[in-house]
């Protein structure tokens, strides 16, 4: 929550800077970074008992191509997050998923070394090598809308270390043994760090 205020924060301050160029139409981003998805704490109810899910750390990598001034078009992409289930507190399987994400990002100008950012796009995640000790558990793909909040600190002309924080709708449907037991409702915050390079 701290962080979240804080990037507020920038972001309302530079709206209100002076104005300077953050990118120009053309230009190309990449960026390196680590990002840690966080389930909202309660991910509905399977089979009539609570669902939880563990947060997971992954390597991230992003690309972004300005499509005109300020204005970004961006992919995420990231090693596969591993989450652990619980049900009513009890292990119940883990699963791994991979969400890449596009993105339009709008970069605020201004005259600072800070440049914030906002973003909205469309999240795909993949389930896959989902287990439990449960039987056959399966959670199918999910698509939601995406939306991204962050800021560039300025090393050089060249690169940049960026800390940002994503909000994704991701609900599912849960079967065990080809019988359905209900919707996980995952919608995770993930916070990351990246070192950004523009080319």
């Amino acid at each position: 929550m701290k962080m979240k205020i804080t990037l507020l924060a920038v972001v309302a301050t530079a709206a209100l800077a002076g104005p300077a160029a953050a990118q120009s139409a053309g230009d190309m981003t990449l960026g390196f970074g680590v990002a840690l998805v966080s389930p909202k704490s309660d991910n509905g109810t399977l089979a009539g008992a609570a669902a939880t899910a563990s947060d997971s750390t992954q390597p991230s990598i992003t690309f972004e191509y300005f499509l005109r001034d300020n204005l970004g078009l961006e992919v995420l992409a990231a090693l596969p997050f591993k989450h652990s289930i619980y049900l009513n507190g009890g292990f119940a399987g883990e699963t791994k998923q991979l969400p890449p994400t596009i993105s339009l990002n709008y970069h605020f100008a201004n005259a600072s070394k800070f440049t914030p950012f906002v973003g909205l796009g469309l999240n795909y995640t993949k389930f896959f090598e989902t287990s439990s000790p449960l039987g056959d558990l399966k959670i199918d793909d999910s698509f939601g809308v995406a939306v991204h909040l962050g800021a560039d600190y300025a090393l050089s002309d060249k690169a940049a270390l960026r800390f940002d924080l994503r909000y994704a709708k991701i609900q599912s449907d849960v079967s065990l043994n080809g019988a359905g037991i209900g919707k996980v409702e995952i919608d995770p915050l993930v916070t990351g760090i990246s070192y950004i390079i523009r080319f």
